[in-house]
């Protein structure tokens, strides 16, 4: 197996787990708990889950874009309306979290089948920058990782407030 193989073997497993270590992080919280909020401009855990279901659903649509050849920029979006504007704290923790791994598992497929000449494709993100499919998972895996140090704080806060 090539180096460039063996990276996106490793890519892919990192991005097949990404969502282990909140769902340990949320395991046993209260609905009280999920949906609690430091202030009305601050997310839930609920808010932070649904986040990253819409910033999965954009990564898929930004990885097919760079198949299909597309000279168009990679959308961007506003995280901040996103999560207001479908009334996101009012989700279930439970279904987020299915959709979040069915979204996980049905990107994991393509990008296995993904060739190294595939993995090494770019397009152009809402900065005007160049982005390679290689890169944009590992970003993904990150972000993720980024926020479960958020729900962690989210939780920290919310003991202090007796929830």
């Amino acid at each position: 197996m090539g180096n460039a193989a063996a990276t996106a073997e490793s890519a892919i497993l990192s991005y097949l787990h990404v969502y282990d270590d909140i769902e340990e992080e949320i395991e046993g919280l209260s609905v009280e708990q999920v949906k609690w909020k430091a202030s009305p401009q601050s997310w839930s855990i609920t808010e932070v889950l649904a986040h990253l279901v819409d910033h999965s659903i954009v990564v898929s649509f930004r990885i097919r874009d760079i198949l299909a050849g597309s000279a168009n920029r990679l959308p961007a979006f506003d995280q901040d309306s996103w999560v207001a504007g479908q009334r996101a704290n009012e989700e279930s923790i439970s279904e987020l979290l299915t959709a979040a791994r069915a979204l996980v598992r049905y990107n994991a497929g393509l990008l296995g089948r993904l060739s190294e000449v595939d993995w090494q494709r770019s397009g152009i993100n809402a900065k005007g920058e160049p982005i390679q499919i290689a890169a944009i998972i590992p970003a993904f895996v990150s972000h993720v990782q980024s926020h479960l140090n958020q729900i962690r704080r989210i939780k920290q806060q919310s003991a202090g407030k007796q929830v």
